[in-house]
């Protein structure tokens, strides 16, 4: 059975999907295609070049990629996060998504024409790097005249690819919010209305999958907050290493 896995957006809460990697695998389930955008395709592009779920949140604790970012020089964003691509190229063991142990595809949006573009070939961190730009708060970055920022905007979890090259979909979505936040600053704001916009275009993909995971604590986390990793990691692996459908599956993949 051909395991298929998408991984939503979510900023420091997508540090959720490597526990939930590490759950799936200690079942037997290991996806032969994985699907990312945001904090998403950056668990997947690690996880796809044959890094473990330890392995990756070691680079997060221990890297100190925050001081790779630098003020934008244009008006189009805060920060220029194409500079963090240096810090990553060195944790990373491979340039190009041939490479990869396991199929990834990327998905980031066209800020100009207001498309998806799924990225499966060539050069790896820059689509990566890409779809991790949130509009406002990092300046776009510029791949074969597209202009591109954060997939989630159009799909925070992008089903759409494995479907018919999947036997089973697992979607896992890690941008939980509480329903009524406490909104008082211009960071907690923008926070709130992207969290708003992207989660709609998450419930229309639920019913592709045939296995949906969202751990609810991760609602007490921001995209910011990396300095909670560990317990972000925990938090994904035991909400999945209680799923009961788990066991289920691992057993139909045995037999």
């Amino acid at each position: 059975m051909k395991i298929g896995i998408a991984l939503s957006g979510g900023g420091a809460r997508g540090i959720a999907h490597l526990g939930v990697l590490k759950a799936l695998e200690e079942n037997g389930i290991r996806p032969h295609m994985i699907t990312g955008t945001s904090a998403g395709a950056l668990a997947g592009a690690f996880y796809a070049a044959g890094l473990s779920p330890e392995q990756i949140l070691s680079i997060i604790t221990q890297t100190s990629f925050l001081r790779a970012l630098r003020p934008a020089t244009n008006l189009r964003g805060l920060l220029r996060i194409d500079l963090i691509q240096a810090v990553f190229r060195r944790q990373m063991p491979v340039d190009t998504f041939e490479e990869l142990n396991t199929k990834l595809i990327v998905a980031t949006t066209d800020l100009t024409y207001g498309e998806l573009v799924y990225f499966s070939s060539g050069e790896l961190l820059r689509p990566v790097t890409a779809s991790t730009c949130i509009p406002g708060l990092f300046a776009p970055i510029e791949i074969n005249g597209h202009c591109l920022i954060d997939g989630g905007v159009l799909n925070n979890m992008p089903v759409e690819p494995l479907v018919g090259h999947s036997d089973f979909i697992i979607g896992v979505h890690t941008n939980c919010y509480p329903e009524r936040p406490e909104i008082r600053s211009l960071r907690s704001t923008m926070e709130r209305a992207f969290q708003l916009a992207i989660n709609d275009n998450v419930r229309e993909r639920i019913p592709l999958c045939n296995l949906f995971i969202e751990p609810p604590e991760l609602s007490k986390f921001t995209i910011f907050d990396l300095k909670r990793a560990q317990e972000i990691f925990d938090i994904g692996y035991e909400y999945t290493k209680s799923l009961p459908a788990l066991e289920m599956i691992g057993r139909r993949l045995a037999s």
